[in-house]
């Protein structure tokens, strides 16, 4: 079996978004199949946001005629739960446009191929918070 994947040709792609990274390969398969660090993705995100977040590209992205079924795998570490969940989709998307580039007009038009640049800032010296500064006082 092992042999079997090695032959199989894949496209890998990765995404990002705050802390977390994404390894994601894709191979057209005879069935659908989505493992996340070596388990389900049903088991691996257990609310229906996450799942519907991470088949998105998928399901909105590709064109409905010709539907292929792809065999997805993925390696994703850091940052949070939904923070990986949104590095899977871009890494995913990023992934179906390496395969074919007439996905890449409608991938990017719902935005998966933009990297979400927003993370949480440094904290400065002298303040409490990033921004919030101790409270002022006269005297």
């Amino acid at each position: 079996m092992d042999k079997e994947k090695s032959k199989r040709k894949y496209v890998e792609a990765v995404g990002r978004r705050k802390t977390s990274t994404a390894r994601v390969r894709i191979a057209e398969s005879n069935k659908n199949s989505f493992l996340i660090n070596d388990k389900d993705a049903k088991e691996y995100f257990k609310t229906e946001e996450q799942r519907r977040l991470i088949q998105d590209p998928i399901i909105k992205g590709l064109p409905t005629t010709g539907k292929s079924k792809w065999s997805v795998e993925v390696h994703v570490s850091g940052g949070g739960i939904h923070s990986q969940a949104e590095a899977v989709r871009h890494g995913l998307a990023r992934a179906l446009v390496h395969s074919d580039m007439e996905f890449r007009h409608k991938l990017k038009t719902l935005g998966y191929l933009k990297r979400d640049p927003r993370a949480k800032e440094r904290r400065k010296f002298g303040l409490k918070k990033a921004r919030k500064a101790p409270q002022w006082s006269k005297r």
